[in-house]
């Protein structure tokens, strides 16, 4: 049984903490360029913003006009005082769970299987006393999604915010997913989605019964069936702990802010070369392929695909590399100011015949 937790509006909320004065008015933590006063960019605003149409990404000028006439709160961005809020909440949550893997400063998957077994009903009595432990405990909200893993999880997880509670059960898996758009999942990207769009696949439910040798012919033989497996709900990728196995890994600053997919590639092809020349010393064979990003806001995000057989050439990193960033891109409006590439998941086994099973965490 798989938990994902996302802490709600994080650090609008975290500000909201520190004076609860404001949290009836429109909230905007934003990254401000110096250039002017109102020159940078929205990271986060609370749901009161949000209805006046203030997200992230929002140049923060233009969100200063969307809240004309409002009581609107304008803060920086305040980096360490939100870490020390994640922090407290992670350690609450290993207190429930046998893994907990943190994705980013306000997202982790915790694997409460041994604590709940197979039982949805107490997975759901389990989830509201987490959420009411880190509520009484450090006053932020937070939204579960339960699934029977981190798939699906992640996926309920997105469906019902604020503070909401979403519970997908393994029978319940291909119904909860059938109705949603492609894009819901990892991997799909904008080219991706216009691509199945053109094949006739609108949805992932679409997807889930379209024939997976075509979708082998359309994509490659990693991509089709990850695409089939991932529409059928099947992740085997566990839960575990960030850093827990050895991993080589690049990261490099950009010469500019941005939110062009060419040009990020660009320089991950400069990382890729540098940490596959290591791989290849070592005679490795990987499974793990990972990107890391650190935006304008300065928050930190990371993503991976997980092979269900090692492999050792670097087609395979480029490959998923591009696949990661092209979700990434699609989900996040902010810019990027630095990237980075691991590898991980060694072995020294001969590589096989590879195929992607599972998840992008």
């Amino acid at each position: 049984m798989i938990f994902l937790a996302d802490f709600d509006y994080f650090f609008a909320q975290c500000e909201e903490l520190r004076n609860p004065a404001i949290k009836e008015k429109p909230v905007v933590v934003g990254v401000y360029s110096g250039r002017t006063e109102d020159s940078g960019a929205v990271s986060t605003s609370n749901y009161i913003a949000r209805k006046y149409g203030v997200k992230s990404g929002l140049p923060l000028f233009m969100a200063k006009r969307k809240l004309e006439g409002t009581e609107a709160v304008f803060l920086p961005v305040d980096h360490e005082y939100y870490e020390q809020i994640s922090n407290r909440i992670m350690n609450i949550f290993r207190k429930y769970a046998s893994e907990l893997e943190q994705v980013s400063v306000d997202e982790a998957y915790l694997d409460v299987s041994e604590q709940v077994g197979c039982s949805f009903g107490k997975a759901r009595d389990y989830a509201l006393t987490i959420k009411a432990d880190v509520k009484a405990q450090v006053g932020i909200s937070l939204t579960i999604g339960v699934g029977p893993n981190k798939l699906v999880a992640k996926i309920a997880c997105d469906s019902q915010k604020p503070d909401g509670l979403t519970i997908v059960r393994s029978e319940q898996t291909k119904e909860f997913l059938a109705p949603l758009p492609i894009n819901r999942l990892l991997g799909i990207g904008k080219k991706t989605a216009a691509r199945m769009d053109q094949m006739g696949i609108k949805t992932i439910g679409d997807l889930a019964v379209y024939d997976c040798q075509r979708l082998i012919e359309g994509f490659g033989k990693v991509l089709g069936i990850y695409f089939h497996n991932a529409a059928n709900g099947i992740d085997n990728e566990p839960v575990k702990e960030q850093g827990e196995a050895e991993s080589i890994s690049k990261i490099g600053t950009l010469k500019y802010d941005t939110h062009n997919l060419d040009f990020v590639l660009q320089k991950t092809d400069e990382l890729i070369d540098v940490v596959f020349e290591e791989v290849s010393k070592k005679e490795y064979s990987f499974k793990t392929v990972s990107i890391y990003v650190v935006n304008v806001d300065l928050s930190g995000k990371s993503r991976s695909i997980t092979l269900e057989q090692p492999v050792k050439d670097k087609e395979t990193i480029r490959r998923n590399v591009r696949i990661l960033f092209e979700k990434y891109l699609s989900e996040s409006p902010l810019e990027i100011r630095r990237v980075g590439v691991k590898i991980s998941g060694f072995s020294k086994e001969e590589p096989q015949q590879k195929s992607l099973m599972s998840f992008f965490t």
